[in-house]
Parts: structure tokens; C-alpha cells; sequence
């Protein structure tokens, strides 16, 4: 079946799943055939275990590696909770005033394993780099607490979708410390070549930084107000 141009131009513009035409009254082979490896890349992204060594060789630098309290990939994805949680006997030297910044696998170690570091490295910011397993967004508030950190940013794999299973996102949050709610961060999203490339999030999230140093906080309060200042704001 021919699929009218005004469908093959619009998909041009979004990975979403337009236009994709129709055999009877069901799809057409190839598109049937696209979906099932998405869905298949997408179960992957949220199995796949993060490679913690592999992580900390394309880093470059000093870090520390952490665990949840969630002790595998099955308990992590049952218990939320415990993925908030660093494990138990979990030590961490004071960096008092650093930021941190933890790497978490999340729902995709895939995105983790492969942005990370090269986001680290746009950013080339001074900072306390932790790598966590089995990790939540509110990990984060535990790690920069036990740093006594000014601020940390999670660098962590969102959940995949049929056109994205390797996005990163990265929540910021000032004086971190266990009990705070989403509400307290703020997030940049979508972190991937074919999402929002990776030297425009890291001047995000640099202009992110610069912000929340000045006024001392995040989240509600700290708007994105970027186009008002200027972009080459340094935040060493």
C-alpha cells in the first residue's frame, strides 16, 4: 500500500510511529518487524546490568562505586524503595562543599554506559564522582549528603521508549539530604545524539549550576530562564 506523502514528510520530523500504512487490516511486514526490536531494545535497556569498570576507564579520573539496597536487577525493578537507598555498611568520605556528580543506571544502563562520560567531560566541571548500581533518582540526596556536597547531579537512564532506549537524564539538587521530593530538583532530559545532544545539555546544565549557586537552591524555584542571560556564563 502506498503510504500518502503528507505522512512520509511528517516522518521526517519525529521517530514516532506515523504513517506506517496497512496490509488488510493489519500492519505492514517491515513496520511489525521495526516494532518487535524496539520493544526487544527496550526490555534490554531496562535488564542490562551497568559495567561499572568499563564506566570508570572511559571517565578518566577518580571515583567511588556504590550499591542500593535493591541487591539485583529483579529486587531493584520490584522495590522502587530500595534503589533509594545506599546499602547498608555503605562509607563515603566527606568532600565537604564539592558537587557530586552519580552516575545511576536507572532504567537504562545503556544510556548511563554511554553518555555519562562524555557529558562529564563537556561539562569539565570539578567534581565528586560517584558511580551507583541499582540506582534511583533519590539515591542521589543520600550520596550528596554523605559527601555534605553543595549540590549533586544524578546523571541517570530513563525509561526506555519504542523510539529511545538509550536516554539520559540529569537531576540537579541543591544541599542534598535524604527526604526531599522531586520538587526540589531540577531535570534535563532526553540526553542522546538523536534527543538533545550532549554539548547542549551540558551548557544547560552548566547555566543549571551557575544559577542554583547564586540563589542557593533548586527545583520550583530556580527557573529556566536561560535566554535572559548570557550563555557563556562561567560556573568555575
Amino acid at each position: 500500500m502506498t503510504v500518502p506523502r503528507v505522512w512520509t514528510d511528517l516522518r521526517r520530523f519525529t521517530p514516532a510511529r506515523v504513517g506506517l500504512g496497512r496490509v488488510g487490516n493489519a500492519q505492514p511486514t517491515a513496520a511489525h518487524l521495526a516494532f518487535a526490536a524496539d520493544h526487544a531494545a527496550a526490555r534490554d535497556a531496562v535488564w542490562k546490568e551497568l559495567d561499572a569498570k568499563a564506566l570508570e576507564q572511559a571517565l578518566a579520573q577518580p571515583v567511588t562505586v556504590v550499591a542500593s539496597a535493591a541487591p539485583n536487577r529483579e529486587t531493584y525493578l520490584l522495590r522502587p524503595d530500595l534503589g533509594r537507598t545506599l546499602a547498608p555498611g555503605t562509607q563515603l568520605s566527606p568532600a565537604i562543599g564539592c558537587l557530586a556528580i552519580m552516575i545511576a543506571d536507572g532504567l537504562s544502563a545503556t544510556a548511563a554506559q554511554n553518555h555519562a562520560a562524555p557529558l562529564i567531560a563537556a561539562l569539565a566541571l570539578p567534581a565528586q564522582v560517584v558511580i551507583a548500581t541499582q540506582a534511583r533518582v533519590a539515591l542521589g540526596d543520600q550520596v550528596g549528603f554523605a559527601l555534605q556536597a553543595e549540590a549533586v547531579l544524578v546523571l541517570i537512564g530513563e525509561r526506555p521508549g519504542l523510539s529511545s532506549s538509550d536516554s539520559l537524564g540529569a537531576y540537579l539538587t541543591w544541599r542534598p539530604r535524604p527526604g526531599l521530593t522531586d520538587a526540589a530538583r531540577n531535570c534535563v532530559s532526553n540526553i542522546r545524539p538523536n534527543g538533545l545532544p550532549i554539548p547542549e545539555a551540558a551548557r544547560k546544565l552548566r547555566w543549571l549550576i551557575a544559577e542554583s549557586r547564586r540563589l542557593r537552591l533548586t527545583g520550583v524555584e530556580l527557573k529556566d530562564n536561560e535566554s535572559a542571560y548570557d550563555k557563556s556564563i562561567s560556573v568555575d
